[in-house]
């Protein structure tokens, strides 16, 4: 069986997720061993030298979103993910964002399981050390939140059933906006994941979680890499208004904060 990730990637005014992507392509293959591809409208062929495989994608949008980090509102191009199931070169595929941060093997267990999709549950705030409860639902009544950012599917009935469900309420997004109370006009995959999940499982959420929780950098903290690969530090304000520093190494995490990210990887060119 062949396995390998997936990351799509489309750049805005603002962000250069190819490069972030191309950065984790290279860390998916050090830590994971696995082959890397990547979905993208870019067409410069000495930026995408570092994936396995290349398809061409034209950018979905999923409207525009204020990002703290830049303290403005951009263009967000990732509404193409139901896209990935029918995409993939691969048997058995892990889905990232680009924005993910692949600093060990620990994903490998996902891989090795037998489970034919798995995703994480809840997001955990990494400097506050609880979760996102305000993220981990949505809409008008609090439906529970599956995240997007990491998947992990092989071709199935059941992961196919729950990217066709995911396409469906993507054309369907008002009426999908209007039965849950989601206030947010902006297409949102986690949003329609969740969705498909309860459509998918017969409203028992009964899909396979990914161990643990998603460790989460929000966009407010002030993100740096270290020397060594692999070892991070964030600079955070607590709850008591207090600025704390803290350090972590060989650690996945999902640095919602773009601009640090980028700045981290332009030193590590």
């Amino acid at each position: 069986m062949t396995t390998g990730a997936v990351i799509l990637a489309f750049n805005n005014e603002e962000t250069d997720y190819v490069g972030m992507a191309a950065w984790s392509a290279r860390n998916i293959r050090r830590h994971l061993g696995i082959p890397t591809s990547i979905i993208t409208d870019c067409q410069d062929i000495d930026l995408l030298s570092d994936f396995d495989v290349v398809m061409s994608a034209d950018a979905q949008t999923g409207g525009a979103r204020y990002f703290e980090d830049y303290n403005q509102t951009v263009s967000w191009h990732n509404a193409g993910r139901t896209d990935v199931y029918d995409l993939t070169p691969y048997e058995q595929t892990l889905v990232l964002d680009a924005d993910y941060v692949v600093a060990s093997n620990d994903l490998k267990h996902v891989l090795n399981s037998a489970q034919d999709f798995m995703c994480y549950r809840s997001a955990w705030d990494m400097t506050a050390g609880h979760t996102l409860d305000r993220l981990n639902q949505f809409g008008d009544y609090n439906m529970p939140m599956w995240w997007a950012t990491v998947m992990m599917f092989r071709k199935s009935n059941t992961a196919q059933y729950i990217f066709d469900c995911m396409q469906m309420i993507k054309q369907n997004w008002q009426h999908y906006r209007d039965l849950y109370g989601i206030r947010h006009s902006n297409y949102r995959n986690d949003f329609a994941l969740s969705i498909a999940i309860g459509i998918v499982s017969g409203h028992t959420l009964s899909v396979a979680e990914i161990p643990g929780s998603l460790l989460s950098l929000m966009p407010a903290v002030t993100l740096t890499g270290q020397e060594w690969a692999d070892h991070y530090s964030v600079e955070y304000t607590d709850s008591n208004n207090k600025l704390k520093t803290m350090g972590f190494a060989g650690v996945d995490f999902h640095a919602m904060g773009k601009k640090h990210l980028e700045n981290i990887i332009a030193g590590a060119s």
